[in-house]
């Protein structure tokens, strides 16, 4: 792929090759996710696991960038949210708050990839945590320089100019919604997150805001169990390493026409498999494995209340000993009953 990003025309072609090892990573992405899907979830599950993710993300991406407080007093604060707080405390209180209102644009269908969703995430990121007020929800006005806060007086990056990034974000995002369709989940995500980085549209919040879009980007285009897992834990386990692959070094304007993505996409792919496997582990023992052919039954049953043999073999290329076989199974599981006999013998859940 070419990579076209000029200081005048604002075009966006991110510069990539999709290797052996990425393609290794998203392919085992597919079949975790698979067996996550077939674990059949409970509600109440369901609402744990993302309760415990929602914490985790913001205890590992407020500590990225330096926050000193442990998970634990992180799941207190989230539990109790206290109207007062340090700073300390309401990054993460911040954090948590953007990263529902995320959740719920994506679950609603309303996450839209825009400059205007980056400035809104921004503004609850930093809400209360800066002085000037046209640096909250508002792409910057001023130069900045990234430094290394381990040397004195160290410049490690030169982000483009201010007058540059409004247009810089547009063609981003113009790239994002072209191949929102056509292009892996993994890819479109990946590539977002370290332009986004590279551009540093904001003042402060680049980074926490950049891995919450990363979140609805993933959770828009396909990743339907985002909820219960946060990526920001795997980057946070080696922050030095992470800062290294997502970030560039000199100036903006010297890297002849962008940045190269490939290595950057392979870290990020393996982050998402590793918190993937997390996931996978933490589901309780013993949990079925599921079929297509058993969710679809499940899911006829939820939307019509019943499902008989007839209808499950006009919705199924399966074989009749199999559909006997599968409706078997689900009541094996516990999951569906048998009520009736002979030809009118139908199923419901096993909770109706």
């Amino acid at each position: 792929m070419a990579s076209i990003q000029l200081v005048f025309g604002y075009m966006f072609d991110p510069d990539y090759i999709i290797r052996p090892r990425l393609l290794r990573s998203i392919r085992e992405i597919g079949e975790t996710l698979g067996m996550i899907r077939a674990s059949n979830l409970s509600d109440a599950r369901l609402a744990r696991l993302t309760h415990a993710a929602r914490a985790l993300s913001a205890h590992a991406s407020t500590s990225i960038e330096g926050n000193p407080l442990p998970l634990t007093d992180v799941k207190r604060l989230l539990k109790q949210a206290p109207a007062q707080a340090r700073d300390t405390e309401r990054e993460v209180l911040n954090y948590n708050r953007a990263l529902e209102w995320v959740q719920g644009q994506v679950k609603a269908g309303r996450f839209e990839l825009n400059t205007a969703t980056l400035e809104t995430v921004q503004g609850m990121v930093v809400e209360g945590l800066m002085e000037n007020p046209f640096d909250v929800g508002h792409i910057r006005q001023k130069p900045v320089v990234i430094r290394d806060p381990r040397v004195a007086d160290s410049t490690v990056f030169l982000p483009p100019d201010h007058g540059d990034v409004p247009d810089l974000c547009d063609a981003m995002f113009d790239f994002l919604r072209d191949n929102l369709n056509g292009l892996d989940p993994i890819l479109l995500a990946g590539i977002f997150h370290k332009q986004a980085v590279i551009i540093h549209p904001f003042m402060d919040g680049n980074g926490r805001s950049t891995r919450l879009m990363t979140t609805g980007i993933l959770g828009m285009s396909g990743l339907d169990v985002f909820p219960i897992f946060s990526f920001e834990e795997y980057y946070n386990r080696n922050v030095s390493r992470y800062f290294k692959m997502v970030g560039e070094q000199g100036d903006y304007y010297d890297l002849n026409g962008g940045a190269e993505f490939s290595a950057w996409l392979e870290y990020f792919a393996e982050g998402i498999l590793d918190e993937l496997k997390r996931v996978q582990r933490s589901l309780p023992a013993g949990q079925p494995r599921l079929e297509p052919h058993h969710r679809l039954i499940l899911e006829h049953i939820d939307a019509h209340g019943s499902m008989t043999q007839r209808e499950y073999g006009a919705m199924s290329t399966r074989s009749l000993a199999s559909r006997k076989n599968d409706f078997a199974r689900l009541v094996e599981l516990g999951l569906i009953r048998q009520v009736g006999g002979g030809r009118s013998v139908h199923y419901l859940r096993a909770t109706d």
